[in-house]
């Protein structure tokens, strides 16, 4: 199962990458109805003291894969690399299943924890796809792959009422049975990966064997980094700590999951227009607009009103969109800094559930919210550096 030695595309197929697009689908939907709901799972058992738990969980699990799947993926290619994660996280969900449906926390938090592993290594699969098409074109492929995961979010969406059936035919939950049917969908994809031909070799690309102190020297690499950890953490700990929320105020499962829908519409739904108009206006506009969107997100999730954590949800995603495009689009040149920027990215967020669960028990919601809305401008120092290191380039040589 290692990569083919052929050159990346000359020009953007799509359609070679339709397996890497289609488990994209398949992974946001597992997400959709396991991961996101974990808090609710926890707080159902009983401890709700701990609903930021499984959340920090699977960031810390993820952030310490993600290098380790980054190395492997250098090593040996992106197809092992991503089958295999996809096929942990298919034996997480199940396990975390298990938990929930037995009303073990210890189990249960076991499946997160493989959960947080997977999601270090197939979170990795943008940059099988930047890797493969031109560096104009990157930003459109990402935009792309994004739009695929609208496909799996609608379609769990859609099956909310036959899911809680189901899990009512099992004598469990809406959130728990997810979680079994995530492990379906993740194995699907880890089956995918079996049909997906790389376009690059393992170790071909440029500053893929450099030793990591000299892959975050490099111009770029550690502002890229800032802009994807900032965007990462803040997402993933409104996206966790929100629902909690919202099931506080009143809302129903069905309620919950149309939220997360519009939030990963605004995360996916506009890949096809803020990829390519990143590969037009470059990555700077892109930071800006992403962190003023972010910091708008917390701000609007302390307006009264289930409509406006709606709204906070969705700029949330939107915001995460464009740094995140912006972000992978510059971070495609340096696959040896790939894996532990995303470890970065998965750190902020453990910390942020983590610390995010005890301001919220000790100041409430909105204390939480303002931090976040100041945290949301840190990608506007990534857009300053940006600008500095294309003036940079731009000197001639010698």
């Amino acid at each position: 199962m290692t990569d083919s030695a052929a050159a990346p595309a000359a020009s953007l197929n799509l359609g070679r990458l339709f397996p890497l697009y289609a488990a994209q689908a398949l992974a946001t939907g597992a997400v959709n109805v396991s991961t996101i709901l974990a808090a609710l799972v926890v707080g159902n058992l009983g401890f709700e003291s701990l609903v930021g738990l499984p959340s920090t969980l699977i960031s810390t699990s993820a952030a310490l894969s993600a290098g380790l799947f980054g190395a492997l993926m250098l090593a040996r290619g992106r197809r092992l690399g991503l089958g295999l994660a996809f096929t942990v996280g298919a034996l997480g969900a199940v396990v975390g299943f298990a938990g929930g449906k037995l009303e073990s926390l210890p189990v249960f938090l076991v499946g997160a924890a493989l959960m947080g592993a997977a999601q270090g290594g197939y979170q990795q699969a943008r940059y099988a796809v930047a890797e493969s098409v031109p560096e104009s074109r990157r930003g459109t492929a990402l935009g792309a792959l994004m739009l695929m995961s609208v496909v799996g979010s609608f379609l769990m969406t859609g099956f909310s009422h036959p899911i809680e059936r189901a899990a009512a035919a099992l004598g469990t939950t809406a959130e728990v049975f997810g979680w079994l049917l995530g492990g379906a969908l993740l194995g699907i994809a880890a089956l995918l990966m079996l049909a997906w031909r790389p376009l690059r070799a393992p170790g071909t690309a440029a500053h893929a064997r450099l030793p990591l102190r000299e892959a975050f020297a490099l111009p770029g690499v550690r502002s890229t980094a800032l802009a994807l950890a900032t965007a990462q953490g803040l997402m993933v700990t409104l996206m966790s700590l929100t629902p909690h929320r919202a099931h506080d105020m009143g809302m129903d499962h069905t309620g919950i999951a149309t939220i997360i829908t519009g939030h990963v519409v605004g995360m996916f739904g506009f890949g096809w227009l803020t990829g390519p108009l990143i590969d037009r206006v470059g990555v700077r506009p892109g930071y800006v607009a992403g962190a003023l969107l972010l910091a708008a997100a917390a701000l609007t999730s302390v307006l009264p009103g289930h409509a406006w954590l709606g709204v906070s949800m969705f700029l949330l995603g939107l915001g995460w969109n464009l740094v995140n495009v912006s972000g992978s689009k510059e971070m495609a040149r340096f696959p040896a800094a790939q894996g532990v920027t995303d470890g970065l990215g998965y750190v902020a967020a453990g910390a942020g559930t983590l610390l995010g669960g005890v301001v919220i028990a000790r100041s409430g919601f909105p204390a939480l919210a303002y931090v976040c809305a100041a945290l949301a401008l840190l990608p506007l120092l990534s857009a300053w550096r940006a600008g500095a290191v294309g003036a940079s380039n731009r000197q001639p040589v010698g």
